[in-house]
């Protein structure tokens, strides 16, 4: 049997996207550090590559990224991160190196690490994560059963609007049956809501009784806030029965299971959920009568509201509250709202294409696959498409998408469309109202996005091609010094002692006055100590750069050290350095500097390089690295 030494599950609500790329970012986060890993997925599709007792017996930790409930109680005595599954995306490295540094506790009852930042868990945190995990996990769960039945619902219609009542001229069988089916599973919406958000609290005997208190909230109208409120009274009520009975003697387990849990748990949370069912009614009916009355009254506030929040975070919690109302209205009729939450869904992912082919070589052949790709899944409904691009520049990207999304759900509401399908995207056109004005609004809104984020992105690339420009401008035919010229084997120093930032300096400044690069060792560190106070000039992955130009410096010359332990830099990735590539630079050649900054720079950018930089033992396995990148 294979071993791993970390094991992780992933899920997302949908669990369409974003399952699968955590998975992803999590394995290639390990390949780099030649670590074993096993990620199950929980998607749409059930678990996939299901962890085995003997895989989680033998890992090291876990890492849960997920917005579902997948099970935690498996991994009790094991390291153990939780966190939301878009950490997962964007912070693999990070879980990874929390995991491998040995500093995660034990799952141990109940209770994870869902905040892995300074090594102390967060109990404020894993309450309110609980909670979004709980209701995403009955979310999940609910939208097959409301995406299979909308369609069938959509579908009847094409048949004509009143083709599946026996009593109209319209009358079609096949119509009929369709809307019957259809409705059946949209009107089970509820009652799976309620029992799975149970289940992630109180595990089987929170489905149980779920069931029948969501079934209660379906009966008596209080729509899917009713579903919602009924699931955490199911499950916290189950939890509290599971504690006040948990003294009884081990003999009497299977007598709990099948008689006590359920009869106490219907009885105290059947009746609690009945007398609650007339205010949530009342409530449920005022939150559709309020959305109705913005779609004819404010669609352009109301578009602007959905647009920003289906753009927001692409599949992420505010997105997925827009889309959760929209199905909830789908259910009782309303087609209009769901109209709007759709256009503002599909818009990201294609902007992104239109940005692609509006920008050409501004992106990277690799961006310009994933645009045109995206123009694929934006028009089946897919949003997580845009996300590779707006992490790249979440404070441009997001409100430029935001912006786009919004022109398209306002436009879908002054044309007062109709999409009685909660999902699919251009698939459902058929059964669309005005579906050509609802295309013509979604392309508008991607178009203005698209252009928007084009135009962002030839600013960016042509100033960075002005930057190069200007440093070779300052690279006059005179100078013919270059950084091979500045190396020297013996300023290259490895295994070096240093606590602090400021004993750095010290060492750099010895070594300067031994060298005969600087004939004063105190104005050295006085000159690296000034230059931090501009910026630091910690970089990135354990490296520093630091520079001073001074009267007192001799000759050009770089010196490195590698140190034995990381010490503060405020490096621009919050972590410790420990290689150290200092420059000495004679007052007045600051041109030389900038030379050689940006020949360092240039090497710095290949991950390659820092890696075997990272994995050097000698002073001559660092120089020959300098002397065969140097171009």
């Amino acid at each position: 049997m294979k071993t791993y030494r970390i094991i992780a599950a992933t899920g997302c609500p949908t669990g369409i996207a974003h399952t699968y790329m955590a998975q992803e970012a999590l394995e290639e986060a390990a390949k780099k550090r030649g670590i074993s890993i096993k990620v199950e997925t929980h998607g749409q599709e059930g678990i996939k590559n299901a962890l085995t007792d003997e895989e989680i017996e033998a890992a090291d930790g876990v890492i849960i990224a997920a917005d579902k409930d997948v099970n935690v109680d498996r991994f009790i005595g094991k390291p153990v991160i939780n966190v939301s599954v878009s950490k997962g995306i964007k912070e693999p490295d990070q879980l990874i190196d929390e995991i491998l540094s040995g500093n995660v506790p034990k799952y141990k009852d109940g209770q994870a690490r869902t905040q892995h930042q300074s090594g102390q868990s967060n109990q404020k945190t894993s309450f309110w994560h609980s909670l979004y995990v709980s209701l995403m996990n009955g979310v999940s769960h609910m939208l097959p059963l409301v995406v299979a039945g909308g369609v069938m619902v959509a579908i009847s219609f094409m048949f004509g609007i009143h083709s599946a009542e026996p009593d109209s001229p319209e009358y079609n069988q096949f119509a009929y049956y369709l809307k019957t089916i259809g409705g059946v599973s949209m009107n089970l919406m509820v009652p799976i809501l309620c029992a799975y958000i149970a289940e992630s609290i109180a595990k089987r005997p929170g489905l149980i009784i779920g069931f029948i208190v969501g079934m209660i909230a379906y009966m008596n109208g209080t729509g899917f806030l009713g579903g919602i409120i009924g699931g955490f009274l199911a499950g916290y009520i189950m939890l509290g029965l599971a504690h006040l009975l948990k003294g009884l003697p081990k003999q009497l387990d299977g007598l709990k299971a099948i008689f006590l849990f359920p009869v106490l748990g219907i009885f105290i949370a059947g009746f609690a959920m009945w007398f609650l069912s007339a205010p949530m009614e009342s409530i449920n009916k005022g939150m559709m009568s309020f959305l109705g009355g913005f779609q004819n009254s404010s669609p352009i506030l109301l578009g602007l509201i959905v647009g920003c929040m289906s753009a927001f975070d692409m599949g992420g919690p505010v997105n997925k509250a827009a889309y959760v109302t929209g199905t909830a209205l789908l259910a009782q009729g309303n087609y209009f709202f769901m109209a709007g939450v759709s256009a503002a869904c599909i818009v990201p992912p294609i902007a992104t294409g239109f940005a692609v082919l509006f920008g050409g070589k501004a992106y990277s052949g690799s961006e310009r696959s994933a645009g045109y790709v995206n123009f694929l899944l934006g028009s089946t409904h897919i949003t997580e498409g845009a996300i590779p691009f707006a992490a790249k520049k979440p404070i441009k990207v997001i409100p430029i998408l935001m912006l786009g999304s919004s022109i398209a759900a306002i436009l879908t509401y002054l044309f007062k469309v109709q999409v009685p399908a909660p999902h699919g995207g251009f698939i459902v056109l058929p059964i669309v109202t005005h579906a050509i004005l609802w295309v013509l609004a979604i392309l508008v809104g991607a178009i203005v996005s698209g252009f928007l984020m084009s135009w962002d992105q030839k600013r960016t690339v042509a100033k960075g091609q002005s930057s190069k420009e200007e440093i070779q401008e300052i690279q006059t035919p005179s100078e013919t010094k270059n950084l091979e010229s500045v190396l020297d084997i013996n300023n290259i120093y490895c295994h070096v002692d240093a606590a602090s930032q400021e004993e750095v300096f010290q060492k750099l400044a010895e070594i300067s006055k031994e060298k005969n690069i600087s004939s004063d060792a105190s104005k050295v560190i006085e000159g690296f100590m000034a230059r931090e106070k501009l910026s630091t000039t910690g970089m990135e992955q354990g490296i520093a750069i630091p520079h001073t130009e001074l009267d007192s410096i001799n000759k050009a010359s770089i010196v490195i050290l590698r140190l034995n332990q990381g010490v503060e830099w405020k490096a621009l990735d919050g972590k410790p350095t420990n290689i150290v590539i200092a420059m000495f630079i004679p007052k007045g050649k600051g041109n030389d500097h900038l030379r050689y900054l940006s020949e360092v720079s240039k090497l710095l950018i290949h991950q390659e390089f820092i890696d075997q930089l990272q994995e050097a033992t000698s002073s001559e396995e660092i120089y020959q690295m300098f002397m065969k990148n140097i171009h």
